[in-house]
């Protein structure tokens, strides 16, 4: 029998690998992490999820304090932003959280960490600092990265991605957001709350695509409100620098017109970082959306695993860590467990949220799938009103057998309030049954109780039982009549 060096080798220290060699170092396998960055952490620490949520909470906070008078607070005179401050904050938020992904962490659990960039050089072995390094299975855990623009017309100006935003110097006079995903969106209006004239420039004709687009809209419409500009369905022709100033040509339906910006935000997708792995040398199936794996996350070598951002389907921190556990399963238990992402939620931490679980509109209608929509309006909710924070509803879809196809939710801690979506879809609560549950008053999750007693209710009050209950029980019937009020 071939006699490997570790049975379990992981490249990538982000959300799935760490996971991976976290489960496996600590049930007794011996475990190489590799990371090529100098720190572990991943992209979701250093670049994307943890600094900008810090930004966004920053960002809320000096649009609250601005807007005060709203709530019948005296206005308040605020400085302008040191966003030097911001930056500071954020970093000190990544380092607390740095502690639990540190080495010193790792190498109690029993894994070992190496930092660099390795390459296979067969499917068991990889070349790591001029070393040869061979592990019985392996774990492609190597994320993605912001897809650079397409073309030949953003080559000529200086841009920054995700990983220069966090760390700005100072806050941009005015920011062009190319794109507009979560990561676009989410910038343009933190950025713009913060103070920085914002346009949002994006390809087609709807912001945030794999939401509805009445969602989507809605998100839209909050934030054209606080002064961010979009461009839908535009195409950038050309671009140069003047001075300090980039010159954006952009066209539209309604023309041609020159876009001026101080910094560009490149925010158009994001691309499996699979350069350098020699992964065609060993024969392991991919393409440009990453790495062709099945529902264990095996690549087309099974004892080569391939989790998280890197196979291109769920581009989730939570996804990602899912998928860790699954390989776990299988490199380790030798238990053939399949990725579940029936019920995988998402949100993009905009304000108002916009969350999902399951099924929405656009992919029921593109699976064919008869369905019904159920609503309900946060405007009739007592907590967001309390709060000032009535805009935006609940969608729920039933499909022909009114069986929950998904819900999505935009409004006040939408990410939250989908949590109790996650718990009763995953684990198969009947509707009846959220509907008969108690909520504490006031809170925003009442939301969910109430879409599910709008379901509940023209059944428990049809004309049949009533009927029924007026027969068996000789009930009078209403004690008053609209019309006689008139």
């Amino acid at each position: 029998m071939a006699k490997y060096d570790y049975d379990l080798g992981v490249i990538g220290g982000g959300a799935a690998g760490l996971t991976v060699a976290s489960g496996a170092a600590q049930l007794g396998a011996r475990t190489l992490l590799i990371e090529k960055g100098p720190a572990l952490g991943g992209d979701c620490l250093h670049f994307g999820c943890v600094p900008s949520k810090t930004l966004i909470h920053s960002a809320r906070l000096y649009h609250s304090v601005k807007s005060c008078s709203r709530f019948g607070l005296p206005e308040v005179a605020m400085p302008e932003v040191d966003f030097r401050s911001i930056a500071a904050r954020i970093r000190s938020v990544i380092a607390a959280i740095q502690e639990h992904d540190s080495v010193e962490r790792f190498c109690r659990l029993g894994a070992e960490v190496r930092f660099g960039a390795p390459r296979f050089v067969d499917e068991h072995q990889v070349e790591l600092d001029g070393k040869r390094l061979s592990a019985r299975s392996w774990v492609i855990a190597t994320g993605s990265s912001s897809t650079p623009p397409q073309g030949p017309v953003l080559q000529n100006i200086p841009f920054i991605t995700n990983k220069e935003i966090f760390a700005l110097d100072h806050l941009p006079a005015s920011l062009v957001v190319l794109g507009a995903g979560p990561i676009a969106i989410e910038m343009a209006q933190a950025f713009c709350r913060l103070g920085s004239r914002v346009t949002v420039i994006q390809r087609s004709g709807q912001i945030l695509t794999k939401e509805d687009k009445d969602l989507a809209d809605g998100v839209m419409q909050v934030m054209a409100g606080e002064g961010v500009r979009f461009l839908l369905g535009a195409t950038v022709t050309g671009a140069r620098t003047v001075g300090n100033i980039q010159e954006l040509v952009v066209v539209t339906a309604a023309g041609e017109e020159t876009i001026l910006a101080e910094t560009v935000l490149v925010a158009q997708g994001r691309s499996p970082n699979i350069d350098g792995l020699g992964l065609a040398e060993i024969g392991v199936a991919h393409d440009v959306r990453g790495i062709t794996v099945d529902s264990r996350m095996r690549t087309s070598h099974s004892h080569i695993y391939a989790p998280g951002d890197v196979n291109g389907r769920f581009q989730f921190t939570h996804a990602a860590g899912h998928e860790g556990g699954v390989v776990v399963a299988n490199a380790i238990f030798r238990l053939p467990r399949k990725v579940n992402t029936r019920w995988m939620p998402w949100c993009t931490y905009c304000d108002p949220e916009l969350a999902s679980i399951g099924m929405n509109e656009k992919r029921a209608r593109e699976a064919g799938i008869a369905y019904t929509v159920w609503t309900e309006e946060f405007s009739g909710n007592d907590r967001a009103l309390a709060c000032g924070e009535g805009v935006g509803k609940l969608k729920m879809l039933l499909d022909a057998k009114e069986n929950p196809l998904g819900v999505q939710i935009l409004g006040p801690s939408a990410g939250e309030i989908l949590g109790e979506w996650v718990a009763v879809l995953g684990g198969g609560m009947k509707l009846s049954a959220l509907a008969g549950t108690i909520h504490p008053y006031p809170t925003l999750t009442e939301i969910n109780k109430r879409v599910a007693g709008s379901w509940l209710s023209p059944k428990i009050f049809s004309p049949t039982v009533r009927k029924g209950l007026k027969l068996i029980f000789q009930l009078k019937g209403s004690a008053c009549n609209p019309s006689s009020r008139i």
